[in-house]
């Protein structure tokens, strides 16, 4: 049996009744694959019924959960000074010199079950969690967070304390999506399964979600997520934060705004220069 029927036969089964020496077997195997980025919780996609060009693997998902369920709360301490306990099923994510991954001293965590390419850069102190995948020369600065199974394309970097949201439950739910070459500026939160298109640049402070409808000043359009499908940012869009009014007349009479996070324009040569990475940090 596949390792995916493996895990949906595993999956619908009494934790109480399984064969746990065989679910721990196959939840390793999955582990293995996630580690090594063979098998991802979303992927890249141009099959019919995709959301922006990605599919979710629920599978993957369900086999992360299924890890939470088999493991035992452990003692990981460091010493009798720092304390720490967690499921003996996630470990910290074992990282070797010829990984080529730069993880700065200084309180950083990667949690086993999670894929780092080559060349990707950790400034303390950074969390990855299980099922993320950080593609190559990605810069993932301080304070920042990349959730539960989310996908980080190559040369993305996410700014000081960027919240890159997770996502397991529920199992069909689409995980954060940031594509390549897109730069996430300081203090921003991406979340609830929203997609950030190859180029785009995420301005300081603005924050994505699925109740929160993104206004594009340059085609007049408005950006929400639907019932089927997420939030979506445009390839190459500059999304800034902003303003809107609300016609109610209590917020009229007290001139209230809401947030919203608006389109000023979309990448050229001067928003490059703006958010290149400099050399001289890698």
């Amino acid at each position: 049996m596949i390792l995916k029927e493996r895990i949906e036969s595993l999956f619908t089964q009494d934790i109480d009744k399984i064969d746990r020496r065989s679910a721990i077997q196959t939840f390793n195997e999955l582990k293995f694959f996630l580690n090594a980025g063979d098998v991802r919780a979303a992927a890249p996609s141009s099959a019919d019924g995709n959301h922006g060009g990605w599919v979710v693997n629920d599978w993957v998902k369900k086999g992360i959960l299924l890890g939470f369920r088999f493991g035992v709360l452990t003692d990981v301490s460091i010493d009798k000074h720092f304390k720490y306990f967690d499921k003996n099923t996630y470990p910290l994510k074992k990282i070797i010199l010829e990984n080529q991954i730069r993880i700065v001293p200084g309180g950083s965590s990667v949690r086993d079950g999670s894929y780092i390419a080559s060349g990707v850069m950790i400034m303390p102190p950074a969390y990855i969690n299980v099922g993320a995948y950080i593609g190559s020369e990605t810069m993932i600065d301080s304070h920042a967070l990349v959730g539960s199974c989310a996908q980080v394309g190559k040369r993305v970097h996410l700014s000081a304390a960027a919240q890159i949201g997770g996502v397991l439950e529920p199992i069909g739910a689409m995980p954060v999506i940031i594509e390549d070459d897109v730069f996430i500026g300081g203090n921003c939160g991406i979340f609830e399964g929203t997609i950030v298109k190859q180029r785009a640049v995420i301005a300081a402070g603005v924050i994505l979600t699925g109740s929160t409808p993104v206004y594009d000043l340059v085609n007049e359009k408005i950006y929400r997520k639907t019932k089927d499908t997420p939030l979506i940012i445009p390839e190459g869009a500059v999304v800034v934060p902003g303003t809107r009014t609300t016609p109610a007349q209590f917020a009229l009479k007290h001139q209230i705004s809401l947030y919203a996070p608006i389109i000023i324009k979309y990448r050229d040569k001067n928003t490059d220069a703006a958010t290149i990475l400099e050399e001289s940090l890698r």
